[in-house]
């Protein structure tokens, strides 16, 4: 099991848990919150995850994109570890599971889900395959922020209260500025492997933003929804007076150092260091976002 338990990536999951926890908390700050939608939507979450790192772990190996000169952590189909074929199998396997899963949301939300847990499989396997694939041509970041911010949180408070709208907020759209915290915070667990790739993705035909337009890119738009991550909560505090909000602000100096090791990053250990504070990042800044709207 270790191999598919590495190719899982357990370091990306928060990217599929805390935007169900972030709107597992507006529904809770709204009196609506239900515990078995919620759970599904998690469960559905980290399985659409886990399918779409196993999808990446074979598209990236066919295509080229993995080897034995990355510097990233090893890959299981491009280690020896697991074939192509067993991948693959997986891959469809985990994604039929989270179908299954999904639809236990129907009788939440109605028979529209079942069309949106069908978008997010393809896209997971778009991500790296198919005759377009987003990662492939610069896409992989606006499918990261989409899915993992405004996507899941605004489901997961849907099957919960009903509606997207958040009362007393921005006319009833801070569902929608709530969703940007998990999805700048998601999509810079991409930015670290980007900018860590970006010699590889270029030999192999891997246009990301870093490849087209160079590391620096790559380091300011971490720099960028690092800080957008911060802001938001704090709109929550000034603008609807849930003051409690302001306690994401005790990450800002994990994100500043953060910032400063990414800039300074070389090899194999010093990405990983990075990689790993960004996904602890992720989890303190969404879990003081949770906290602080619960308690408003």
């Amino acid at each position: 099991m270790k191999p598919w338990i590495l190719a899982a990536r357990p370091k990306t999951l928060p990217a599929a848990a805390v935007p169900v926890l972030v709107g597992g908390a507006l529904a809770a700050a709204a009196d609506t919150f239900r515990w078995l939608p919620w759970l599904v939507c998690l469960l559905f979450g980290l399985l659409i995850q886990i399918g779409t790192n196993y999808a990446n772990d074979y598209y990236d190996f066919i295509k080229g994109a993995d080897d034995h000169r990355r510097i990233g952590p090893n890959r299981a189909v491009a280690s020896g570890w697991v074939s192509p074929k067993a991948m693959r199998n997986g891959m469809f396997a985990t994604f039929a599971l989270a179908f299954a899963v999904g639809c236990a949301l129907v009788p939440f939300g109605g028979w529209w889900l079942v069309g949106v847990g069908v978008v997010s499989i393809v896209c997971g396997i778009a991500y790296t395959g198919g005759p377009y694939p987003l990662g492939y041509n610069g896409w992989g970041d606006v499918f990261v922020f989409v899915f993992f911010g405004w996507v899941a949180t605004g489901i997961t408070y849907y099957v919960q209260a009903g509606t997207f709208a958040f009362p007393d907020l921005m006319g009833g759209y801070g569902t929608l500025l709530a969703g940007i915290v998990p999805g700048a915070l998601s999509t810079n667990l991409l930015v670290v492997n980007n900018v860590r790739d970006e010699p590889l993705d270029r030999e192999a035909g891997k246009r990301t933003l870093a490849v087209r337009f160079g590391r620096g890119f790559g380091v300011n738009q971490y720099i960028v929804l690092s800080l957008l991550a911060l802001v938001v909560p704090v709109i929550f505090a000034v603008v609807g007076k849930d003051w409690p909000c302001l306690l994401v602000l005790l990450a800002f100096p994990f994100a500043i150092r953060t910032i400063v090791l990414l800039e300074k990053a070389v090899g194999r250990e010093g990405y990983e260091r990075v990689l790993v504070r960004t996904a602890l990042q992720l989890l303190m800044v969404g879990g003081l976002f949770c906290l602080g709207l619960v308690l408003s």
